[in-house]
């Protein structure tokens, strides 16, 4: 069996995975920050462009800055979002390449993990914000309560107890609250909070569960394409079993995210 391999680049794969509740946590996560309408906004690591979208259509910004590494997530996110307040730059999170005070709201959606150095990113957005912006982001809770990937890696460690070196909850002890807060705080931010966001995943059948693990976006779905045919097909059975089926077929799971938001200090006077 060949070693998963993560992979962020095609955004088509990516949206029926993560990308489609990503957008109803952003809608939460966005009222839950409560911005004034007309200001300029940076969404740092914004792949296919589901918090961005929501920004454009609920936070009437006046202009929109998105920046993540992969050119194919843009190139999605652009064909998506055809607006004269966005664009859209190849960017790494721990050196962004904007000047310091600028932005009213720094937001950065399901991204934080995976950054190598997620406390340079954290510095970075507090640093592009303005005196008295908002610093906010928001992760999955891969440990429990983002159901769908939490019962899959539960399926995969059934089988293959070296599969629960690759769960996201046990990678990624920052999505946590305390860990999350920390973070802020070391950033110099003021005034953290961490709150939960829950959405309801409702997959029309298991079909529409399993096929966007065939797309290779992510860890999960790398792990699906390093297994041989028979290693998926196991997979697909044990998960098949362990799901929560209607008698329509229907599979109503939920999916919790932890959501941070700070204060960008004010800069002192000499």
């Amino acid at each position: 069996m060949a070693g998963p391999v993560e992979v962020w680049a095609a955004g088509d794969a990516y949206e029926p995975y993560i990308g489609r509740w990503s957008r109803l946590v952003a809608r939460e996560f966005l009222a839950w920050l409560g911005t004034a309408a007309g200001g300029t906004w940076l969404d740092v690591g914004c792949g296919t462009g589901a918090l961005a979208a929501t920004v454009l259509t609920t936070a009437d910004p006046a202009a929109l800055v998105g920046l993540d590494p992969s050119a194919g997530f843009l190139a999605n996110a652009r064909a998506r979002l055809d607006d004269r307040r966005a664009r859209f730059v190849v960017a790494d999170a721990r050196r962004l390449p904007l000047a310091g005070a600028r932005f009213d709201a720094v937001v950065s959606g399901l991204v934080l993990n995976f950054v190598p150095d997620p406390a340079a990113a954290v510095a970075e957005m507090a640093r592009v914000a303005r005196p008295g912006g908002r610093v906010a982001a928001y992760v999955w809770d891969y440990a429990g309560g983002m159901e769908l990937i939490r019962r899959f890696w539960d399926a995969a460690a059934a089988l293959d107890p070296a599969a629960a070196d690759l769960d996201e909850g046990r990678r990624f002890p920052l999505c946590q609250p305390e860990p999350l807060a920390g973070l802020f705080r070391d950033a110099g931010l003021a005034g953290v909070v961490v709150r939960p966001i829950q959405v309801p995943t409702v997959f029309r059948d298991f079909d529409d569960y399993w096929t966007p693990f065939l797309g290779g976006q992510g860890p999960a779905p790398g792990y699906v394409l390093s297994l041989d045919e028979a290693g998926r097909a196991a997979l697909r059975e044990e998960l098949a079993a362990r799901l929560p089926a209607a008698a329509d077929g229907s599979i109503a799971l939920a999916a919790r995210a932890w959501a941070v938001a700070g204060t960008a200090a004010a800069v002192r006077s000499g």
